[in-house]
C-alpha cells in the first residue's frame, strides 16, 4: 500500500498518464459529465467528499498551470472562492473564468479526466490545467549554460517563489 499518497487505483492510474496541458475537470455531485469521459467517481454520499477536498490532495499531486471555474463563485459563493485562494496561493496557477456551460460543453470533452465529488455546493466545478515543474524544466544551471527560458516559465517560477494568491481577472 502506498503511504501517504493516493490509493484510488483509477485515480492514480489516471493522473499517472496526465502531460503538460491535459485537462483535470473536478466537479460537483450533478455535474453532466459526458459519457465519453475518463471518469473517475469519488462521491459516495452527499457531501462527501468535497471539490476542496479533492483539490487539496491534487494540489500536492500535479503541478497546474491554470485553474478555470464560473465566475459566479467569486460573487455568489465567496466561501468557495476564498477556498481555491488558500488551495492555490503559491501555486503558480491562475485563475480564469469560464462560463458553467462552457464547463459542460466544451471542457468536459476536452478533459483527460473527470473527478465526481459528491460535493452539493454551488458552482462547486473546476478545470484544472497539467503542466511541469517550472523548476525542473528549466533550471538556472541550463539558463547559465544558455537554454532560453520561456517567459511562462519565468513568470510561474515568480508566481511561486512569491507565494502568490490568485485571483480572477
Amino acid at each position: 500500500m502506498r503511504a501517504g499518497r493516493i490509493i484510488h487505483p483509477d485515480l492514480a492510474r489516471g493522473l499517472a498518464t496526465l502531460g503538460h496541458s491535459d485537462i483535470v475537470l473536478v466537479t460537483d455531485a450533478g455535474f453532466p459529465i459526458p459519457a465519453s469521459a475518463p471518469r473517475i467517481d469519488l462521491g459516495f454520499i452527499r457531501g462527501k467528499p468535497t471539490v476542496p477536498e479533492i483539490l487539496d490532495v491534487l494540489r500536492e499531486e500535479l503541478h497546474v498551470e491554470g485553474v478555470a471555474f464560473a465566475p459566479e463563485v467569486r460573487t455568489h459563493n465567496p466561501r468557495l472562492y476564498e477556498t481555491l485562494q488558500r488551495i492555490y496561493t503559491g501555486a503558480g496557477a491562475p485563475f480564469t473564468a469560464t462560463t458553467h456551460e462552457e464547463l459542460c460543453t466544451e471542457v468536459a470533452y476536452r478533459a483527460k479526466l473527470v473527478i465526481r465529488s459528491g460535493d452539493f455546493d454551488p458552482w462547486a466545478n473546476v478545470a484544472l490545467t497539467a503542466s511541469t515543474d517550472p523548476f525542473a524544466w528549466f533550471t538556472d544551471e541550463a539558463a547559465a549554460q544558455g537554454l532560453k527560458v520561456l517567459p511562462a516559465y519565468t513568470e510561474r517560477r515568480r508566481r511561486i517563489i512569491d507565494a502568490e494568491v490568485p485571483s480572477l481577472p
